[in-house]
């Protein structure tokens, strides 16, 4: 258990019970009631029925804040949507940030949950509109998987580190911020939910993911960058959310990426689960690689360390594989170019978003820090091509959609895009071996 920190976490972990989250719909949900912009100077008025901010006001005297408190308290949005352990059953010690006991509370219907979120957001522009691309002519018999990837920015890194000099800090708050995340989750009701820079999971995404359906796994980094960041909310590492009612959990296995055969700062999950509807096994990934330029040939250490757990867990491509992540790789590197080589003869599902079929999204982060503009492909969503097909993909933001501040903004959480991707079983695979 890695050591952070003291902070009064475990007030807010409830003990839950988990019921299956409504039914995928293609139909997108309807915006929020639209309001114009807040300035990019003095902070916006906020809703009437704005959740409460984390840690409260400072103190009479004391010097302001860069980074507001993380974890000290409970939302109104949280505690309106989950029962509380009693104050006086909290513990100091890091036992309490296991996984909590999901017996005691009950589901929640996603329509609550987005009715809460709305009246946060109700003085925030509405949420961008994205379609999905069909991607295939032909009907398959069953439902597909849909499976959603997503950096959603640490909230430590977002407040107190990562400078992004065009996006006001009022945009940035976690009590809002939440809400816009959680929005973009149910507008697209993934049955596979994967995350990085998760440092918000004990206290938000696994008590209410839990009760919408989804079983939860977090696996956080070492050594966090968000552990430096004053009144951190705890380590930041990889989530992945699958709806267990569709899936059962064959294994699941936490990896620590090596590189050069040195342990590293990255982590990787990787889950065997069977679908129920069809009994097809299949293995879901999640990581996320390490940053900055001048890293290329750590990161294709640590994919290469990443794929060879692959194989074995996959049995050499004998179990299909979808990998989601944050690879901060562009198509040009290394690491992009193994992926694409292997043996696991794994393609990129954005891809197909080209009109050939070969080329990557031009963007998937757009941000402007101190050093100026950057705008990059660093996300994928990886698939055994020869097992698994592409149904459709949700398109991506445009230029316009997002402004000449670019991300993250008051109307995006992120300075990440999400992915959103719907597959199919391939019925005759051996076809595309």
């Amino acid at each position: 258990m890695y050591q952070g920190p003291a902070r009064c976490l475990c007030s807010a972990l409830p003990a839950l019970s988990c019921a299956p989250v409504a039914a995928a719909s293609a139909a997108l949900l309807p915006p929020r009631p639209r309001a114009p912009p807040p300035p990019l100077g003095p902070a916006a008025p906020r809703a009437a029925a704005a959740v409460a901010a984390a840690g409260g006001p400072s103190a009479p005297g004391a010097p302001p804040r860069t980074v507001c408190s993380m974890g000290n308290s409970t939302s109104q949005l949280y505690s309106a949507l989950t029962k509380t352990l009693s104050s006086s059953a909290v513990s100091q010690h890091q036992d309490c940030l296991e996984q909590p006991d999901s017996a005691r509370l009950d589901p929640i219907d996603p329509k609550d949950l987005l009715q809460e979120c709305q009246m946060v957001l109700q003085k925030r522009p509405p949420r961008f509109q994205r379609n999905f691309v069909d991607l295939k002519n032909t009907v398959s018999n069953h439902r597909p998987i849909r499976v959603m990837q997503w950096n959603i920015l640490a909230q430590a890194l977002g407040e107190g580190k990562d400078n992004f000099v065009q996006c006001p800090m009022e945009a940035l708050k976690w009590e809002e911020r939440k809400c816009l995340i959680l929005e973009e989750i149910l507008a697209y009701k993934p049955d596979i939910l994967c995350l990085q820079e998760v440092d918000h999971y004990f206290d938000t995404f696994e008590p209410l993911l839990s009760r919408l359906g989804y079983q939860c796994t977090f696996f956080p980094k070492p050594w966090s960058p968000c552990l430096d960041v004053e009144q951190n909310n705890g380590p930041d590492g990889c989530a992945l959310f699958f709806v267990k009612d569709r899936f059962e959990l064959i294994n699941s296995v936490n990896i620590r990426l090596t590189a050069m055969k040195l342990k590293t700062n990255q982590v990787a999950i990787a889950q065997t689960l069977k679908c129920n509807e069809t009994g097809r096994l299949f293995c879901i990934a999640v990581t996320h690689l390490k940053a900055r330029t001048g890293w290329e040939r750590f990161r294709s250490a640590q994919g290469c360390d990443l794929l060879q757990n692959l194989k074995s867990i996959t049995q050499g491509a004998k179990i299909p594989l979808i990998i989601c992540g944050d690879f901060n790789a562009e198509p040009t590197e290394e690491v992009y170019k193994e992926f694409s080589n292997s043996s696991l003869n794994l393609n990129s599902a954005y891809k197909l978003l080209s009109p050939d079929g070969q080329s990557e999204p031009p963007y998937t982060t757009w941000k402007i820090r101190p050093s100026g503009e950057c705008r990059h492909t660093l996300d994928y969503i990886w698939y055994s091509q020869h097992a698994l097909i592409v149904n459709s993909a949700l398109g991506l933001l445009t230029e316009e959609q997002i402004g000449p501040n670019r991300l993250p903004s008051f109307n995006y959480p992120s300075d990440h895009l999400s992915l959103v991707c719907d597959f199919s079983f391939n019925q005759d695979p051996d076809r595309l071996l």
